[in-house]
């Protein structure tokens, strides 16, 4: 399992995730800053990576096209710093690793995670 950071969560999330055996890698370091999400869309795909991010409009982004990948975690929370969301990222990455494998949007906030399969229809 890879996972690709995007641009609107810390770098800090590539070290983080590594402690716990998760190969991650930030999108600052493969793509440019303001690359539209089908950009990284794309990337993760061929690169079979899950989209890891802040950004709201990757559910619509996979709906519109039907994708049955990449997977992508999508954190609704004001603070998504590293110290407030590890251990809730780390256990679905975890507990969630063959529904991500196979494609799916997880939403989570502070309360609840929502799991849906891809494709969204």
């Amino acid at each position: 399992m890879k996972v690709l950071v995007d641009m609107n969560l810390s770098p800090e999330w590539v070290d983080e995730l590594a402690k716990s055996g998760i190969t991650a890698i930030h999108w600052s370091t493969v793509g440019r800053f303001n690359a539209p999400d089908k950009e990284l869309i794309s990337w993760a795909q061929n690169n079979d990576c899950i989209i890891f991010t802040h950004d709201l409009d990757f559910g619509t982004a996979l709906a519109l096209t039907g994708a049955i990948k990449p997977s992508v975690i999508q954190v609704r929370t004001q603070d998504v710093t590293v110290k407030n969301l590890r251990s809730m990222i780390v256990s679905v990455l975890t507990e969630h690793l063959e529904i991500l494998t196979n494609g799916a949007l997880i939403i989570i906030d502070e309360y609840k995670k929502r799991i849906r399969i891809l494709p969204l229809i």
